[in-house]
């Protein structure tokens, strides 16, 4: 509870270098609200800003875990130093605080839209152009977390020249006003700013309601502490803060257009925030290929995606394959290669993202892609997480395909784990064949193996294969390039690895009784595998779990 302004002792001398009361508009009573109301209102804004700084960094750079670590690591390591460094700002403590939460405003506001901009025109330059979005989220992180840190030891000192209180009962009342503030806008992020204004139109509305916050605190209430300059000086400053927030939310459409035709090309067309994940679709047509983005991932390209669906799909079909279960794959790709297989009777999609499975089905070009796979009777869609689609469910499949994003995607490590391969176990058929797609096998090899290693662990056997992608630098155990891969693989190698998974050793054989895959053949297929099986770790591997998951970005 804040308790009523409690005189300081008899006698103490002036805490907080005080040397005088206020000359405020308001009664003491009302003065000392607002403060706490003020400050209230800037530790929202400033969680906001540190939320959006680790979300926007977990969707352009990856590995959410790490992301979020140095976020909160470097910010409330600045907010020490800052606070350190507010002490020189004490005697002109309204100044300073206006000064403070005019820049924070600007640097917080903007935060996401410079962020944005250096990973879509800088981030493909390679070299140290490459780390540009990391060294500016560090820079972000250190800034707003400094101005952050500046803000407790300055509204401590204004607190007290309203009328002095006892240390301690003014310390809890800040604190009780900070932390109620920052509950407020950590809730308000994901529930209200996120899926309503997105990121760079609510990190700047952030920065608006903060400049506003400070600049009425400090010219309204404590307008008798700054002389005529000061005043004039904060007044412009505000002006000029409010001016470039305003500006940078009208030309936030643009930017975003902008960024995205540099970030995916000028042919990018369909660009949408879906309920989980942005999807981006460019080319398809005018001879250009179709490729397909899932929050900045490539998810596939038309060159090259046959031969990956067709080595993800048909070794898992040679036997019995009435029944199917594929986990993702909502694009409707994998579902095209298993209708070729004759005897084929039932195929669920479980996909998290229905509009991605609208995409599939209403996008010219995609569905021309796909061969209009969800107009089949035969194919069904459910909009589940493949984790809960597996424990809720406790139907049997002859074939599990999982069409995952990389096992390295932080938020899919939970899609390659031991608990994850058990429920897949128990979904499996007498007969029935698991087959993952665990990464490239080029960069990744700990990563590719780990996966196998977890599945092994649940109880299956496993016969670990990869296909080279097209190309003439293709080829298994070739250094990773920089282009990505389908099936959201992010900085990718050459080549794409799979895991086939039963209860009993399964045969690498294609199915006989399918048309002839038209990229891939027997012989290529055992080839690989044996030159994938080389690379295994001499020791074996630990496997994956929820609680310690072992796969890294």
């Amino acid at each position: 509870m804040i308790e009523p302004h409690a005189p300081a002792p008899p006698g103490a001398p002036p805490p907080w270098g005080v040397q005088g009361q206020a000359r405020l508009p308001v009664r003491p009573g009302i003065g000392r609200f607002l403060v706490l109301a003020g400050v209230f209102v800037c530790a929202a804004c400033g969680l906001v800003y540190e939320l959006e700084l680790v979300a926007l960094a977990s969707y352009l750079i990856g590995d959410s875990v790490t992301q979020a670590s140095v976020v909160l690591s470097v910010m409330v390591f600045a907010m020490g130093i800052g606070s350190l460094a507010a002490k020189r700002l004490r005697p002109c403590a309204a100044a300073g605080f206006g000064a403070v939460e005019a820049v924070l405003a600007l640097v917080g506001g903007c935060s996401a839209m410079a962020l944005y901009a250096v990973f879509a025109w800088t981030g493909g330059w390679g070299g140290l152009w490459a780390d540009g979005p990391r060294c500016l989220l560090v820079v972000f992180a250190l800034t707003i977390g400094l101005l952050i840190g500046a803000e407790v030891p300055l509204l401590m000192e204004l607190i007290q020249r309203i009328r002095r209180q006892d240390p301690g009962g003014a310390v809890a009342d800040l604190f009780a006003a900070d932390y109620v503030g920052a509950l407020f806008g950590g809730l308000a992020f994901p529930f209200l700013l996120l899926p309503r204004l997105g990121q760079l139109t609510g990190a700047l509305l952030t920065g608006t309601v903060n400049v506003v916050a400070g600049a009425a605190l400090v010219l309204g209430l404590f307008r008798g502490d700054l002389t005529r300059r000061a005043r004039w000086t904060l007044v412009v400053a505000n002006v000029v803060v409010l001016g470039l927030l305003a500006s940078a939310a009208m030309l936030v459409d643009d930017f975003e257009r902008a960024a995205r035709h540099a970030l995916y090309g000028a042919d990018a067309r369909v660009a949408q925030r879906t309920g989980a994940q942005e999807a981006v679709l460019s080319g398809g047509g005018h001879g250009r290929p179709l490729r397909f983005f899932l929050d900045g991932r490539l998810r596939f390209t038309g060159r090259d995606e046959r031969r990956y669906h067709e080595a993800l799909v048909h070794p898992a079909m040679n036997g019995p394959h009435a029944r199917v279960l594929i986990l993702g794959g909502g694009d409707g790709l994998a579902a095209r290669e298993v209708l070729r297989h004759p005897g084929v009777r039932r195929v669920d999609i479980a996909e998290p993202d229905a509009d991605v499975v609208r995409l599939a089905r209403d996008d010219a070009a995609l569905s021309a892609l796909n061969r209009h796979v969800y107009d089949d009777p035969r194919v069904h869609e459910v909009t589940a997480d493949a984790f809960g689609r597996l424990r809720g469910d406790r139907s049997t499949y002859d074939v599990v395909i999982s069409d995952l994003p990389d096992p390295c995607v932080t938020a899919a490590t939970k899609l390659y784990s031991q608990e994850f391969y058990g429920l897949a176990r128990r979904a499996l058929a007498p007969g029935g064949r698991l087959v993952v797609h665990a990464g490239p096998l080029a960069g990744r090899n700990r990563a590719f193996w780990t996966v196998d290693a977890t599945i092994r662990a649940a109880g299956l056997s496993t016969r670990p294969y990869g296909v080279a992608r097209p190309g003439p630098s293709a080829g298994i155990g070739r250094r990773p390039g920089r282009t990505p891969g389908p099936a959201g693989t992010g900085p990718s190698g050459n080549d794409w690895g799979f895991v086939l998974a039963s209860r009993t050793p399964p045969p690498l054989r294609l199915d006989p009784s399918c048309p002839r895959p038209r990229t891939l053949t027997q012989a290529a297929l055992t080839a690989d595998a044996r030159t994938a099986s080389r690379g295994r770790p001499r020791r074996p591997l630990p496997p994956s779990t929820l609680v310690h998951p072992r796969y890294t970005d």
